[in-house]
């Protein structure tokens, strides 16, 4: 089965910090563009962050410039979330998938969803 498995999600304090990550299961990740999604209670899935199959081009939703960091280990087929500086406005289940553009991640669009993970930012 192709999927992505997410894990590294949990309750963290404002202003903490936690790292995703995102294991590809039955294909590889090295040639594929990559992004992060969230999805809060009662609101729409949004894209996060996106990064290229070289590794040499990102984006980043305005929310999360200067604190969310994309990266990728292709020896470990996995992909990664750093966040910092957590708000409560981030807690959200948080989605990877394989993301092929900018517009495709703007418009909610990948393959190989994986469960999520559950982010919780509360004092």
């Amino acid at each position: 089965q192709l999927q992505f498995v997410e894990s590294g999600g949990g309750l963290v304090q404002p202003g903490g910090s936690l790292r995703l990550s995102c294991a590809a299961s039955g294909f590889t990740l090295r040639y594929r563009a990559i992004g992060w999604f969230r999805q809060a209670p009662g609101k729409e899935r949004e894209g996060v962050s996106w990064l290229s199959s070289s590794g040499g081009a990102t984006y980043y939703a305005d929310f999360a410039k200067g604190r969310f960091t994309i990266s990728r280990d292709n020896a470990k087929n996995t992909m990664y979330l750093q966040m910092n500086s957590l708000k409560p406005e981030d807690t959200a289940i948080y989605y990877c998938a394989s993301v092929a553009s900018i517009v495709s991640l703007q418009q909610g669009r990948g393959d190989y969803w994986g469960q999520g993970t559950q982010v919780i930012v509360s004092s």
